[in-house]
């Protein structure tokens, strides 16, 4: 997702996102440790788009959301 879609969620629905997203992460982590992965570089791009989600919740925390 890119960042200004993130920036077009509220703050509660980035949080909502932000979790789906660390739990995607944590499965896909464990199905290529099992060797089912599907899409191994689906982790990858959940990673960077948990990254971009973390990082406009800084934003929003520290006052700068807004820009």
């Amino acid at each position: 997702m890119k960042p200004e879609k993130w920036r077009d969620l509220s703050e509660e629905e980035t949080r909502e996102r932000v979790r789906e997203l660390t739990e995607e992460v944590f499965n896909l982590r464990f199905q290529l440790s099992m060797g089912v992965a599907k899409n191994p570089a689906r982790v990858a791009q959940a990673r960077r788009d948990l990254a971009r989600g973390k990082t406009i919740l800084r934003e929003l925390a520290a006052g700068r959301g807004s820009q």
